[in-house]
């Protein structure tokens, strides 16, 4: 790999925000619609946060996900989690597992550039392609995660919302503004999927 290819993979890698925010009984995964080739804008509204696996009564998806990094794999671990999921009972800890095994050691996935971040009502995880499902760790009954390029911006204004804000899509959201306002690469358009 060239040094020009590795920068361009790095900013694919790190060009969006994503936060997942779990808090009374409640968890929300939000993420901004900026799509970015370098300093450019490609597309400002698209879909990095997504329902996954089998439904619920209401016809809903019992997992909800956001990713950052390249588009294309992520939708294609997407797609290999919601077939995890379908074999292990909609059970999403260890589908995440599964996956990540899968993303380290298969070829093919190994070159997939993508972070996730996944919930159902009793998880909120991290995947990685180095094989790690990493949870938060919880501080009283609040976890938060955050990727991506403002990732680290979501995570300290939510971290300093939960002590004032008891709702966890508010504290997404609020958190997502911070991040807009001072990532280059994430914007104001949000998407966000609630499971609680």
């Amino acid at each position: 790999m060239n040094e020009n290819s590795a920068s361009h993979g790095l900013q694919q890698w790190h060009g969006t925000t994503i936060i997942g925010v779990r808090k009374g009984g409640k968890t929300v995964i939000a993420g901004d619609g900026q799509v970015s080739m370098g300093n450019t804008v490609m597309k400002p509204n698209a879909r990095k946060v997504r329902r996954l696996g089998a439904s619920d009564e209401a016809g809903r998806g019992k997992v909800i996900g956001g990713f950052a990094g390249a588009t294309a794999d992520a939708f294609t671990l997407f797609e290999r989690l919601e077939k995890k999921l379908e074999q292990h009972r909609g059970q999403l800890m260890r589908a995440a597992v599964e996956l990540a095994k899968d993303w380290r050691t298969d070829k093919y996935l190994r070159n997939l550039e993508a972070l996730m971040i996944v919930a159902d009502a009793e998880s909120l995880l991290i995947l990685t392609g180095n094989g790690d499902v990493l949870e938060p760790e919880a501080s009283q009954d609040t976890m938060i995660a955050a990727i991506g390029s403002g990732g680290n911006y979501a995570l300290a204004a939510a971290r300093a919302l939960t002590d004032y804000e008891q709702d966890a899509e508010v504290i997404a959201r609020r958190a997502m503004a911070v991040a807009a306002e001072v990532c280059v690469f994430t914007n104001d358009r949000v998407t966000v999927e609630t499971i609680g």
